[in-house]
């Protein structure tokens, strides 16, 4: 591919600004200064960047502890995608948790994994802990392990791990908006506190509030290789 291409890929910059810092003479590739925009370039060239190095990758997954008050969508600020690196193209949440939610959340530009991962048909586990404002009721487990209607969409069953009258574990697999908030709302009850803590076989015991890492190859494989069974 290009040289131009391999840095806008990585989110260097535009086209513009690119060539301009390949044409500064910033850019080396093998260790030979390159001055020419369409010089060609395979994903195992060794790229620098003003002595730096730059490792090309199509896609990237990251795995971030949300904080409260932070938007998953890119219109507006304070947004999640301030809180990885901003040299990555093209990211975007996997499915959103609302301003207010705290918790785990993936991000990735890998669309058809986002599509894998936000499909119901897929099943796949998220966990919620939760606080609310007034006791759950003694059939709360059976109601919420059963579908719920609501006026725009019937929720799969759900699996409730109540921990106090007012605060437990909520297991969904989809994530309809203010999904979690609703179905507690369905038991008499306001959420006051709401963080997702599992996404499948994934957690964020090892991450403060605000914090990410990248996931591992085994994570990605894993992710990709399908979550029925989880």
């Amino acid at each position: 591919m290009r040289l131009d291409k391999y840095l806008a890929d990585l989110g260097i910059g535009t086209r513009k600004e690119i060539k301009k810092l390949i044409q500064a003479g910033l850019v080396s590739v093998d260790e030979e200064i390159i001055t020419k925009p369409d010089f060609k370039v395979t994903e195992s060239s060794y790229v620098t960047l003003e002595g730096e190095p730059l490792v090309y990758q199509q896609y990237q997954y990251f795995l971030l502890n949300k904080p409260a008050g932070f938007i998953c969508t890119k219109d507006g600020s304070p947004n999640v995608l301030e809180l990885v690196p901003n040299y990555y193209k093209d990211l975007n949440s996997v499915g959103r948790l609302d301003k207010e939610t705290e918790g785990l959340l993936i991000i990735t530009n890998d669309g058809q994994l986002t599509h894998q991962l936000i499909s119901p048909k897929y099943h796949v586990d998220k966990k919620y802990y939760f606080e609310c404002d007034e006791p759950l009721p003694a059939e709360a487990e059976l109601i919420l392990s059963q579908p719920i209607e609501f006026s725009d969409f019937t929720s799969l069953p759900g699996k409730l791990e109540r921990l106090t009258d007012t605060s437990g574990y909520l297991t969904i697999h989809e994530g309809k908006f203010h999904q979690v908030r609703r179905m507690i709302g369905y038991l008499g009850s306001t959420v006051t506190y709401l963080k997702r803590t599992e996404y499948s076989f994934l957690n964020i015991e090892d991450l403060s509030v605000g914090e990410y890492r990248e996931l591992t190859e085994e994570e990605i494989e894993k992710l990709k290789g399908g979550s029925d069974n989880e």
